[in-house]
């Protein structure tokens, strides 16, 4: 015959065999156990993510960090790749030869007699030569200022025979515009992170013009932005036929937070 199950009568059952079961201290006891066992876990759980999530995180940034890098990397190379595909512009027209003056040879008449009242009012042939002299002195004068002065061109060339260039080359480009850029208070309070692309004109005087934002993030970003490249020094102008001409540039800057 199979000896019958028993069930015995838990230290807790005994401790309330005659107490009123239904009071709170009963089930606290009862669940003791489960509790203990829950609270262990999630404390192991607090404790392992607050190990790991550090490390996570500077995993992130450190990915981050590299992948804008490479796309700043491969944005200029772009740049580069299609302004060396692009078909040069066609050279500028050939200056107009020269004008040469002709001065027409008048013969001169001969008087007989001069009148008293015309004595003041002729001249002699020294006085005649030397303004001659004078008149082609001035002409050649005028002439060689017109072919010294250069005039100053309109238009802005995307791509020409020889790009204009920062004085260093781009690192010492970049280097300038991190050492002076500001990241604005309340893009730092609002977490606001991102690319700015700006293009700007390198005069045929190496100055900087017309900075606009060709993509923008925020409006505080995108002044500090607009505000460093304003400051930017003298740079090389850009030349086509040997003359330096307005050429656009474009710079990409990265505002990301530690």
């Amino acid at each position: 015959m199979a000896k019958e199950k028993k069930n015995y009568v838990s230290f807790d059952d005994l401790v309330f065999a005659n107490r009123n079961q239904a009071y709170g201290a009963y089930d606290l006891r009862r669940k003791y156990s489960r509790t203990m066992a829950i609270s262990t876990l999630v404390g192991i759980i607090i404790i392992a993510a607050a190990v790991i999530l550090p490390y996570i995180k500077a995993s992130r940034i450190a990915h981050i960090k590299a992948r804008d890098a490479n796309e700043v990397i491969a944005e200029m190379a772009n740049d580069i790749q299609q302004e060396e595909a692009a078909p040069p512009p066609p050279p500028p027209p050939p200056p107009p030869a020269e004008q040469q003056t002709v001065v027409k040879y008048v013969a001169p008449v001969v008087v007989d007699t001069i009148k008293p009242e015309d004595q003041t009012q002729l001249m002699t042939a020294d006085d005649v030569v030397e303004t001659i002299v004078d008149q082609e002195v001035v002409e050649v004068v005028e002439q060689v200022q017109e072919e010294v002065e250069y005039e100053a061109p309109a238009e802005v060339f995307v791509v020409v025979e020889e790009m204009p260039s920062f004085p260093g080359g781009d690192i010492e480009l970049f280097k300038f515009i991190y050492d002076n850029i500001k990241y604005p208070e309340i893009a730092k309070e609002n977490n606001i992170q991102g690319k700015v692309i700006l293009r700007f004109c390198v005069t045929y005087k190496g100055t900087v013009d017309q900075v606009s934002v060709v993509r923008g993030v925020d409006q505080t970003l995108d002044d500090e932005a607009i505000r460093v490249i304003k400051m930017l020094p003298l740079w090389k102008p850009g030349k086509q036929g040997g003359k330096p001409v307005n050429v656009w540039y474009s710079v990409p800057i990265s505002f990301q937070l530690k």
